[in-house]
């Protein structure tokens, strides 16, 4: 079973606890245990949590940077897909690397992998 040892080694972007803090890791890795029934999952329970609880606290990190500039923690955003600065315009097409109805699991990079994981999961039936 995933553990905080174990998952900072395998995603090395989420060591710094000053960052990342132990009881927001926990929080998230047990709201996941609650979430994922190992019955499901299965020999891929590990590498589901790891990005369920990934996705979660890049969200957490977005949420606490937005509190350092005196920002709304719980204000919905979206993907950036475009800006303007001094009449310089940019885009990018993220309709590639979005997933349909994936909602807020769009918002991270790792979002996406757990749901494009949680439906290969899901898909099938289970014997009884």
């Amino acid at each position: 079973m995933l553990d905080e040892s174990s998952f900072r080694e395998s995603m090395p972007m989420f060591a710094d606890t000053d960052l990342y803090p132990t009881a927001q890791f926990n929080f998230y890795l047990n709201m996941g245990k609650k979430l994922l029934p190992e019955s499901r999952w299965d020999d891929l329970l590990d590498e589901g949590l790891a990005f369920f609880v990934a996705h979660y606290l890049t969200l957490y990190l977005r949420s606490m940077d937005a509190v350092a500039i005196g920002g709304d923690a719980g204000q919905v955003t979206g993907n950036e897909t475009s800006k303007s600065v001094d009449g310089v315009s940019y885009s990018v097409d993220v309709s590639s690397v979005s997933l349909t109805d994936a909602g807020h699991w769009n918002q991270t990079t790792f979002g996406i992998q757990f749901l494009q994981m949680a439906r290969m999961v899901g898909a099938g039936g289970i014997q009884l």
